[in-house]
């Protein structure tokens, strides 16, 4: 054989086992934005929720405190309408 065949010989395999090597760790850098990517999107999500239940948070007490005032009018008036009887 001539030495062209043993360079092809060893060089073809040994670049196939390089751009392996290559391919599987450029794939875990992509699995690994794609996650951090991920990551931050349900980051924010949460906030997004944290925020959205501090915001029912403080309208249902706006909403209680009306509540609680209607009540007493109305206990106020239902006193005055006994009286009147």
């Amino acid at each position: 054989m001539s030495e062209n065949a043993y360079f092809a010989a060893f060089f073809f395999p040994a670049a196939a086992a390089v751009v392996i090597f290559f391919w599987k760790y450029l794939s875990a850098v992509m699995q690994a934005k794609v996650r951090l990517a991920q990551d931050e999107a349900y980051r924010d999500i949460a906030a997004r929720a944290v925020a959205a239940q501090a915001d029912t948070a403080q309208a249902l007490a706006v909403a209680n405190a009306a509540l609680a005032d209607l009540q007493a009018r109305m206990a106020s008036l239902e006193k005055i309408l006994k009286e009147v009887e």
